[in-house]
């Protein structure tokens, strides 16, 4: 099979789709990789690194796109929405509950769509292509909270760990998830005094073995969210309904009564948010601030470490993309962990989650 590699075009998106190590396994497997010149080098993978794991470099983005699968890290931005093609198998990110646009597009191009997000494995929320980069984002959040909490950039001037004599700094974490509890590892490595809410009671009995009692943990209703949120420093929004806009946990109204100079990260954004006064940000221009409060609401965050976070993700997304190759659209109906994976085909909007939202798209 043909398959091709773009480079990334979202602001300042330095991952890549297939690692040079990756293009190695596909080649001795028999298929043909083509790779957007530069398209690595934000990662650290040179043009000539592919070219020695035996890709054929090409020049423009559409000699990447004009292929049977094409394999990415983002979702298509309007730019590339004419290189889309009929049959064609694209394998990345796509959070189309976020995007009735990009959806349409999709569906209007017969666009084979497979989404890492919602390839699922059984058992409970076990989404094996989210969770190498919701645990980047995780540590991220805590990282970049912390950053603007500092006075210089907007925030109220806080140290999360604090200091002897000075009490920590607050963080509330809205979802105990992958997300979640990533960040609490981080904040409380930091010395923060941290929260977690989580409608999943098991979940938290889960986190009270990993954490004990280094972070509260509070079942997530509207009474423990508002006390929570006011008291906060950092708030960080980890809400995960796979294929499903994230509902809003943090109202206008609430964030009208934290504290001038808080910091909200709302890592859900990519699939919504859960915070009404956040909107998507990017890398270049990460935060505003609205009632008084620092908002940050960068959809790619593990973009900003595109080394650790390119190699996390071909380690989990490279099995799937072989059996693709190997299988082509086969593979979806051999592997129902792959299946489920499958958000258009045929013109049609097949994931039930996605067509709960766009219900109108459903013929």
């Amino acid at each position: 099979m043909e398959i091709g590699v773009p480079k990334e075009i979202k602001d300042q998106e330095w991952r890549v789709g297939l690692s040079p190590s990756s293009v190695r396994v596909l080649k001795e497997s028999g298929h043909h990789i083509f790779v957007e010149t530069l398209a690595g080098n934000g990662a650290g993978f040179t043009d000539d690194d592919y070219r020695q794991a035996g890709a054929e470099i090409v020049d423009t983005a559409k000699a990447a796109w004009d292929k049977q699968m094409v394999v990415k890290v983002k979702e298509p931005l309007k730019s590339e929405y004419d290189l889309l093609q009929k049959e064609q198998l694209l394998f990345t990110y796509l959070h189309l509950a976020a995007d009735r646009t990009l959806t349409e597009s999709l569906m209007s191009a017969g666009t084979c769509a497979i989404a890492y997000e919602t390839v699922e494995q059984p058992g409970v929320n076990r989404l094996p292509l989210l969770t190498p980069m919701s645990i980047i984002a995780g540590r991220l959040a805590v990282q970049f909270g912390a950053r603007y909490l500092e006075r210089q950039q907007g925030g109220r001037g806080v140290l999360l760990g604090g200091v002897p004599g000075v009490k920590p700094g607050k963080v509330a974490i809205l979802g105990g998830g992958v997300v979640g509890t990533e960040a609490a590892k981080i904040a409380v490595g930091m010395g923060a005094g941290v929260q977690i809410l989580d409608v999943n009671v098991e979940r938290l009995s889960y986190l009270e073995t990993l954490f004990g009692s280094r972070v509260e943990l509070l079942y997530s209703n509207s009474a423990h969210i508002e006390n929570a949120v006011i008291e906060a420093d950092l708030v960080i929004g980890a809400v995960l309904i796979p294929g499903r806009k994230a509902p809003t946990l943090v109202t206008r109204d609430l964030v009208k009564k934290m504290r001038p100079g808080s910091v909200i990260v709302d890592v859900a954004v990519d699939q919504g948010g859960c915070v009404e006064t956040l909107h998507p940000t990017s890398h270049t221009q990460p935060v505003y601030i609205e009632e008084g409060v620092v908002h940050y609401g960068v959809p790619n965050m593990p973009g900003a470490v595109p080394w650790t976070s390119t190699q996390a993700l071909n380690n989990s997304t490279l099995p799937y993309v072989v059996q693709l190759a190997n299988l082509g659209v086969k593979a979806l109906e051999i592997n129902p962990v792959l299946g489920k994976g499958l958000n258009v085909q045929n013109h049609q909007l097949v994931h039930p989650a996605v067509q709960e939202v766009f219900p109108d798209l459903v013929s």
